[in-house]
């Protein structure tokens, strides 16, 4: 028994122990809802309650891997989001953690909780982790307690509301699929390839160039078939009547086709045996922030970009696009040619699961400068530098990016030492803080849960006049609740929820973070 007591001392036994058990009971679920990795602070609780302690330095080194690792995923979608989906989304989002934040304030002045609970009260309520970790750095392990006594309802309340609200508000989910379907396709029109023959008698003899095709219909021209041969078409290629054409771009540009060069065809327009279309995979981080104009592939290959494709959306290219890591390029150029341009943009799938430390390592370095230097602290700091980074996305040489797997390990094994560390530090504490408060602790996390989701609702409803499906997955995203979110998708086949919530998640994440910075501020 004592060997078995002594082995406990040792942190690092005890903080794997902890791992292991809170992954064993966090993939049991009840009434089909499971905690998943925050388990992790509920078993390090009851082991810090019993006396086990674990190296404050690990708390810091899985802080600092987690939300650089954070900040690393959510750079390009927070300000592409913010860029997008214009101010209603991001102000429902802030809505939300404003209200959350008033609410907790609320609480903390009338039943006298400590700043430090209020905090975690705060980051729980919303099931934000980064919240806990901001919570930590500025108020110390005792927010964890408010955080693990407000998180189970966080996660359930959350859920619960979402599936019935439509209910309460007596929602016609297919009417309400219909009315984003509508607006989605008047905001982001979907690419289409359309073949065309040349109808125009004015086109005859005429270069693309001397007719500025892309400027007047917006669309590209990716294929031209002269006679019995298609080639890949530049701006010197020369049109005649009755050549075939294959165009990608909009409805929009379509029509605009239509009006320049003649009326489309159902005429398949057959590869020549040196021609070729290929989808190529941007891994050299030589042609990364590069835009196609400075690559100049039509002068350099022969060759022309057709779409990209980018976090499974296809986006229309222009020369004023850039070129990011891991983007997937549909490429259209002789086969001769086509080697050359694999050779350009890498189209190595191995390179994008292969990590590089150096710029981890370096930009966590910066990171904490600039939180040491600056009123950010260290998780504010870490964060907007990874954000910024990410934007930025290559320095020189330095690529600031990281494949899904390696970020989804660093990020995963930060966050269970942050967790595991904490939670034995606050369990220590855990029975005097609940002998103080008592129930309120509990009430107030519920209270901090459903108040801001029923406010926000109505803001969207009455003041935006949300769609009900966008409004469920800005409500999830504004809540950090990836359960939430996994609630709602049954609902409905359209993915409105997810697009919502992808757009608002990173919003609510990094605006929570400087709300619980601001708390300690004026605490």
């Amino acid at each position: 028994m004592e060997l078995f007591f002594n082995l406990f001392q040792n942190s690092y036994f005890a903080l794997f122990v902890i791992i292991a058990l809170g992954y064993m009971i966090g993939k049991i679920k009840f009434f089909g809802i499971s905690l998943d990795v925050s388990a992790v602070i509920f078993v390090a609780l009851v082991f810090g309650h019993f006396g086990v302690t674990i190296d404050p330095i690990i708390q810091d080194i899985g802080l600092v891997l987690f939300i650089f690792t954070i900040g690393i995923q959510a750079g390009p979608g927070f300000f592409d989001s913010l860029k997008q989906h214009g101010v209603k989304l991001a102000s429902l989002a802030m809505i939300l953690i404003v209200v959350a934040a008033i609410v907790t304030i609320a609480c903390q002045y009338l039943c006298h909780f400590d700043s430090a609970i209020a905090a975690g009260l705060l980051a729980g309520a919303l099931t934000s982790t980064p919240g806990l970790a901001s919570a930590t750095d500025q108020f110390g392990s005792l927010s964890s307690i408010g955080y693990g006594i407000a998180y189970p309802f966080g996660v359930i309340g959350v859920i619960i509301f979402l599936r019935l609200l439509p209910k309460f508000m007596r929602a016609n989910i297919a009417k309400e699929e219909q009315l984003w379907e509508s607006e989605a396709h008047s905001n982001t029109p979907l690419l289409v390839a359309q073949n065309f023959r040349i109808t125009n008698e004015n086109v005859n003899g005429k270069t693309l160039g001397n007719l500025r095709f892309r400027s007047m219909t917006d669309a590209v021209v990716s294929r031209v078939m002269h006679g019995v041969e298609a080639i890949t078409p530049s701006p010197t290629t020369i049109l005649y009547q009755g050549d075939l054409v294959r165009v990608v771009g909009t409805e929009e540009s379509i029509e605009k086709v239509k009006l320049l060069i003649g009326q489309p065809i159902e005429q398949e327009i057959p590869l020549s045996g040196n021609y070729d279309v290929q989808s190529v995979l941007v891994t050299n981080k030589e042609v990364v922030s590069k835009t196609l104009a400075q690559l100049n592939l039509q002068s350099n290959y022969d060759a022309t970009v057709t779409r990209i494709r980018r976090s499974g959306i296809d986006i229309k290219p222009s020369p004023a696009s850039k070129i990011r890591f891991g983007d997937k390029l549909v490429v259209a150029c002789s086969k001769d040619n086509m080697e050359q341009v694999f050779r350009l943009f890498g189209n190595d799938a191995k390179r994008l699961s292969d990590t590089d430390i150096f710029p981890i390592a370096l930009g966590i370095v910066l990171g904490v400068l600039v939180g040491k230097f600056t009123f950010l602290g260290l998780t504010g700091g870490v964060l907007v530098v990874a954000l910024v980074l990410s934007r930025l996305g290559k320095t020189g040489p330095i690529l600031w990016t990281m494949s899904s797997a390696s970020n989804l390990l660093l990020r995963e094994l930060g966050l269970i030492f942050f967790l595991s560390v904490v939670g034995t530090q606050a369990g220590a504490t855990l029975a005097d803080t609940y002998s103080q408060y008592g129930y309120e602790l509990f009430l107030a996390g519920a209270i901090i849960t459903l108040l801001p989701m029923i406010i926000t609702t109505l803001i969207a409803k009455l003041v935006y006049k949300t769609n009900l499906l966008t409004l469920l997955g800005a409500l999830a995203g504004g809540m950090t609740s990836t359960p939430g979110l996994a609630a709602i998708s049954p609902m409905t086949k359209s993915n409105a929820p997810q697009i919502a919530y992808a757009t608002v998640y990173p919003i609510a994440m990094v605006f929570l973070v400087l709300v619980v910075k601001l708390l300690a501020l004026f605490s």
